[in-house]
C-alpha cells in the first residue's frame, strides 16, 4: 500500500515509550485526555501499556506523521506471559494507588472504586491463549490513510507467525464507528457490555467490545 507523503508506519522502538504513554493518556477518556476521569497518568499508562513496551515490544507498531507519533497498535503473541506479567503489576498498581489515594481528586478517588467494585464485572468474554491488539490514535490521526496500515501490518505479522485467530477490545458507543470499522477487516462482534463509570461523563451509553478475526477455519479459541 502506497502512503501519503509524512506518514510512516514501522514497528516499536524503545525510543517510543514515552510518547505512546503520553498518547495513551491523551486518548484514554474517549479519545479525549483521561484527566477529568483519573489523574494519576503514571499508573493508567502503566496498566494498559507497560507489558506491550517492556515485555513484548517486538509485537506492536507505531504510525507516524510528518515525524510524530499519532497512534500505536500494541499487540500480544504471548498471552501466558502477559498474564504473569498483569498478576504482579495489580499488585504494585495497587500499593501505589493506596499510598496516593488521599492526594487524589474526588473523581480519582471515584474511578478507583469502580475498578474495586465493578471494573470486572465489566468486561466482556474473550478467547484465552490467542493473540489481541490494543490500538489507540489521536483524534487528528484517525482519518490518516495510515490506519489501514496500520491494522494490516500487524495481521500481516500474526499470519507470518503462524497465529490462527486475534481479538481486541475496544471503547464503542453508538456516535462512534467503533467495532463497525473492525467489521470491515473480517472481525466479528462476540459481545460487548457497557462500562458505568462513563455514565457521569457521558450522555450515551459506553460500551467495552470483544471483536475476533480468525485466518484460518476451525474450531472457534476457547474462551
Amino acid at each position: 500500500m502506497s502512503l501519503p507523503d509524512g506518514i510512516v508506519i514501522r514497528n516499536y522502538e524503545p525510543r517510543d515509550r514515552e510518547a505512546v504513554r503520553r498518547l495513551c493518556c491523551e486518548t484514554g477518556y474517549l479519545g479525549r485526555a483521561i484527566d477529568p476521569v483519573f489523574e494519576d497518568r503514571e499508573l493508567f499508562a502503566d496498566y494498559l501499556t507497560s507489558y506491550y513496551t517492556d515485555w513484548e515490544p517486538e509485537s506492536s507498531f507505531v504510525v507516524m506523521h510528518d515525524g510524530v507519533v499519532k497512534g500505536y497498535l500494541l499487540g500480544s503473541r504471548r498471552p501466558l506471559r502477559q498474564q504473569f506479567h498483569d498478576f504482579f503489576l495489580n499488585f504494585s498498581l495497587l500499593a501505589r494507588g493506596a499510598r496516593r489515594y488521599w492526594t487524589y481528586s474526588r473523581a480519582s478517588r471515584d474511578f478507583i472504586g469502580w475498578v474495586l467494585r465493578n471494573s470486572w464485572r465489566e468486561v466482556p468474554a474473550a478467547p484465552r491463549r490467542t493473540a489481541h491488539f490494543h490500538m489507540n490514535l489521536l483524534p487528528e490521526a484517525q482519518g490518516l490513510a495510515g490506519v489501514r496500515e496500520l491494522v494490516n501490518r500487524y495481521l500481516a505479522y500474526l499470519r507470518a507467525a503462524g497465529e490462527k485467530a486475534v481479538y481486541g477490545q475496544m471503547v464503542t458507543f453508538d456516535s462512534r464507528r467503533g467495532s463497525r470499522l473492525f467489521e470491515r477487516y473480517g472481525f466479528e462482534v462476540l459481545e460487548r457490555r457497557e462500562i458505568t463509570k462513563y455514565r457521569k461523563f457521558h450522555p450515551e451509553p459506553v460500551y467495552l467490545t470483544t471483536v475476533l478475526k480468525r485466518f484460518e477455519s476451525g474450531p472457534s479459541p476457547g474462551v
